[in-house]
């Protein structure tokens, strides 16, 4: 067994709000897979500037996803980490960066200094994991999961797992709960990947009958020409400490994820 497929998949994101002339939330996550950053800026209530920084990333049309965020600019300022919806289409936008700005707005519009979600989703054992989701170092959310939906956690355990979850918890949800909900359930997703082989894949095209059109890079003006970043997989499993840290993990030999 490589790296890749021992431990849980981890991902950790920052919100860090500062002052620099105009009020400042300085955003950023990773995982196995992805290392992303957003600098928002407001004032007035309203976003006045986004930026997208790609550090870290899958496939190599996936960087050019800080453009389209700059759709998000003049929006109002609201505590659901989902309202960015309301001003850019997700699927035109990388999935990642989309969430990491939707949850700056969020941070923003609530006004505090600083927030860390932790998340831990364990590879399944006959079709059963336990996924934990830390807020501030402090144990929030964990669900059992049976085949990838949570079976004893109410009121989670009582919706759609897919096609229905995040809007849910959106519209049921008061929004600091709803968005550690929809933090986890995005890690949910994304932590699947752990142990997948995708470097054996060439292009995003080779994806496309379970994948087009649900990103940037995988709709259909792009999915063919955006290559494969092979290597690009890091492993935290055992060191949950050098997520968004100074001191990355060693590169494993082998490269085993999405």
């Amino acid at each position: 067994m490589t790296a890749f497929t021992e431990g849980p998949y981890r991902r950790r994101i920052r919100l860090v709000a500062t002052e620099a002339g105009a009020s400042v939330v300085e955003a950023e996550l990773e995982d196995d897979f992805h290392h992303f950053a957003v600098t928002l800026r407001h004032a007035g209530g309203r976003v006045e500037d986004v930026a997208g920084r790609a550090l870290r990333w899958p496939w190599t049309t996936c960087a050019d996803a800080v453009v389209p965020l700059r759709q998000l600019e003049g929006m109002d300022l609201s505590p659901r980490c989902t309202a960015v919806a309301s001003s850019a289409d997700p699927r035109a936008n990388c999935t990642h960066l989309f969430d990491l700005a939707g949850l700056a707005v969020a941070h923003a519009a609530r006004g505090l200094g600083r927030r860390q979600y932790d998340a831990e989703i364990p590879r399944p054992v006959e079709g059963r994991s336990r996924a934990r989701l830390w807020r501030d170092g402090g144990l929030l959310l964990e669900w059992q999961l049976v085949d990838g939906a949570v079976v004893d956690a109410p009121p989670y355990s009582d919706v759609p797992w897919n096609g229905g979850f995040m809007r849910w918890a959106d519209s049921t949800l008061d929004p600091d709960t709803a968005e550690a909900a929809i933090v986890l359930r995005r890690a949910c997703t994304i932590g699947s990947g752990r142990g997948m082989d995708l470097d054996r894949y060439e292009t995003a095209g080779d994806l496309e009958r379970i994948m087009s059109g649900v990103c940037f890079t995988m709709q259909p003006v792009r999915i063919h020409r955006a290559e494969r970043i092979k290597g690009s997989v890091r492993d935290f499993a055992s060191r949950p400490d050098r997520l968004l840290s100074d001191d990355p993990p060693e590169q494993p030999s082998a490269s085993t994820g999405g």
